[in-house]
């Protein structure tokens, strides 16, 4: 046999082969080696033999091999949100964008959560959120007239990508509106969206769908959100609370200065499919195909912290569910139709709120709710046949939220405590409001100092915070409480104390803040530290809409902001505010913690509020 005839695996053709063979044989068999040479020539056919078909075996399973492998790659290649983008990192066709703005969310509340989260749950210390696994870049967070934004300019900066002054609604500095992505958005053929844990009218999501001069025009917000303005309607899908400023004044439950019924504005005018309750919600959600556009709206004003709405799951749906719905929806109406897509802004609004009143047990709450938002966000996006991505970031810091606290003059102690926010099963406004209901009740009007001392106690310390070791003046200081320093600050303060976390105000700070993508190699232009303005540039460019013809089209629409009565309105509401504009911003986002002390004095103005965390059922 020639040597290029021999199988692969064969021996080389040597009588010391034969013998080696032979020897070999010998030992595993047990038996005597052959003793003739055509015995040995014999054998030799049937060993190459052997190995002929040993060699072809081995090959067909390696290729065989290769072919499952490369199978089972394709199959989890598809898996992945991967088919249908480009090199650029872009879809090449159609595609979803989820932007998910965490207000008031800076870098130590995914430190602040994460332990907690590890205490409560019994994890591992290498276990992390959600959002930590998907940390990409960070954020510079200035408005165009301060080093410290509010969530206005914030937000005009994410939907028009452009700076602007602190109060401002997608509107420019010199008071001309910008145009916003999810209007471009909509213009090229996209559906839209947008879900909060606040009121829609708030400052995050009004800045996507309306353009006043300034944010505490909630009513005129309400209105061009369901397209009274000069775009029409621009969002198909809206989801979150309030209620009020849709209502007329002449309804229970309306907080509009005037008697328009923007509701039926919104099912006459526009065909929005209206729900206000839980159990239309849940029939939504199971039924599947929504009628769009829907217009939702879950509370009188803001949902209630996560901590407080677990309690009350029957009436309040959570962040991740209002996501969830409007996810489903979108996609479904999108799935058969001529949609590019869909962009759908979802904002874990209540965040902001938690560290305005400086309450670290529902500010913990809060963020897990986005976390779990955000992780229903990425599932939808694995799921999903159409290529997406979900990017995140917050709006600013708020709070100035540090995990570790001096307390009196001694050397502080290197740690802080979880288990003290773990014991609390309510926020520090729900023990203010069921105070001031105390207050207004024929019980309250008539007890002692030491009655309310005993209530304080017991009722609110022990009952909802989870604290026993209170000091006498602790309790009075809530007694004594004054318009300036209400009690939720108070009570927030007493259990910030104990879990030894602090705080450096009530309002905003310039902290860099955190940016978030579901997938770097589709947010590559994120990675590293941006101004907040390219992650606006970002959405739009991702979208490939032009943000800059939406603008373009409300000026050319002959828009007026200005009119030789200065005292003149505009459809952006007046340039000349009755206070400043951030007067007027401060005590807007100030107006929930200081409902306690307002409603006690004031005949129940926020009476609505305090009914709705059911303290007065």
């Amino acid at each position: 046999m020639a040597p290029s005839d021999r199988p692969l695996l064969a021996r080389a053709d040597s009588q010391d082969s034969y013998r080696e063979a032979n020897e070999e044989d010998a030992l595993l068999t047990g038996q005597a080696a052959p003793a003739s040479e055509s015995e040995r020539s014999r054998w030799q056919k049937y060993r190459e033999a052997g190995l002929s078909i040993y060699a072809l075996l081995a090959t067909i399973t390696i290729i065989a091999l290769a072919i499952v492998v490369n199978h089972e790659s394709k199959r989890a290649h598809a898996k992945l949100p991967n088919n249908g983008w480009g090199e650029d990192g872009k879809p090449t066709g159609k595609r979803n964008l989820i932007f998910m703005v965490s207000d008031g969310m800076g870098p130590t509340s995914l430190s602040l959560t994460r332990s907690f989260r590890q205490y409560t749950e019994v994890l591992p210390k290498e276990d992390v959120l959600v959002l930590d696994d998907h940390l990409l870049g960070s954020s510079r967070t200035r408005s165009s007239n301060s080093l410290i934004t509010d969530s206005a300019a914030g937000a005009t900066a994410f939907s028009c990508g452009m700076k602007s002054y602190n109060g401002a609604i997608s509107v420019l500095p010199d008071h001309t509106p910008c145009g916003t992505v999810l209007e471009a958005a909509k213009k090229a053929g996209y559906l839209t969206g947008l879900v909060v844990t606040t009121r829609l009218t708030d400052a995050t999501p009004a800045c996507f769908a309306s353009h006043v001069n300034n944010r505490a025009y909630e009513d005129i917000i309400a209105e061009q959100m369901v397209g009274n303005h000069p775009l029409g309607q621009v969002v198909d899908v809206l989801i979150g609370g309030g209620r009020c400023h849709f209502l007329p004044n002449t309804t229970e439950g309306s907080c509009r200065q005037d008697d328009t019924n923007v509701v039926k504005m919104a099912q006459d005018k526009y065909g929005y499919n209206y729900i206000d309750n839980r159990e239309d919600f849940d029939n939504l959600q199971a039924r599947g195909g929504v009628e769009l556009p829907l217009l939702a709206l879950m509370a009188d004003t803001d949902v209630p912290y996560e901590i407080d709405r677990v309690h009350m799951d029957d009436v309040y749906p959570s962040e991740a569910e209002m996501a969830e719905l409007a996810l489903n929806a979108l996609e479904a109406a999108s799935k058969d139709s001529a949609a590019k897509g869909f962009f759908l802004m979802i904002e874990g609004s209540r965040i902001d709120h938690t560290s305005h009143g400086n309450d670290p047990a529902a500010h913990v709450r809060e963020v897990l709710a986005h976390d779990k938002a955000f992780a229903t966000v990425l599932d939808f996006l694995n799921d999903s046949e159409t290529p997406g991505v979900v990017v995140g970031t917050s709006d600013h810091e708020t709070g100035g939220l540090a995990a570790g606290r001096q307390v009196g003059q001694a050397y502080p102690v290197y740690a802080w405590y979880p288990s003290v926010l773990a014991n609390a099963s309510h926020s520090a406004s729900y023990l203010s409001h069921k105070w001031a209901a105390y207050l207004d009740s024929d019980a309250g009007q008539k007890a002692s100092r030491k009655q309310k001392a005993k209530f304080i106690r017991h009722e609110l310390f022990e009952r909802d915070f989870g604290l026993y070791s209170i000091l006498e003046e602790e309790v009075e200081s809530i007694i004594d409480a004054t318009i300036f320093w209400p009690p939720s600050w108070i009570f927030a303060d007493l259990i910030s104390q104990r879990a030894n976390v602090g705080w450096s105000t009530h309002g905003h700070t310039a902290v860099d803040v955190n940016i978030y993508a579901s997938d770097p190699r589709h947010a590559e232009a994120l990675i590293g530290n941006h101004e907040n303005i390219e992650v606006g540039k970002f959405l739009a460019d991702f979208l490939e809409v032009d943000v800059e013809a939406i603008t373009k089209e409300l000026v050319q629409k002959g828009v007026r902001t200005h009119g030789s009565d200065e005292s003149e309105w505009s459809w952006m509401g007046p340039t000349n505010s009755p206070v400043s504009e951030e007067g007027l911003a401060q005590s807007h986002e100030h107006q929930d913690i200081h409902a306690e002390l307002l409603n006690s004095r004031s005949g129940g103005r926020f009476e609505a509020q305090i009914r709705e965390d059911r303290i007065l059922a």
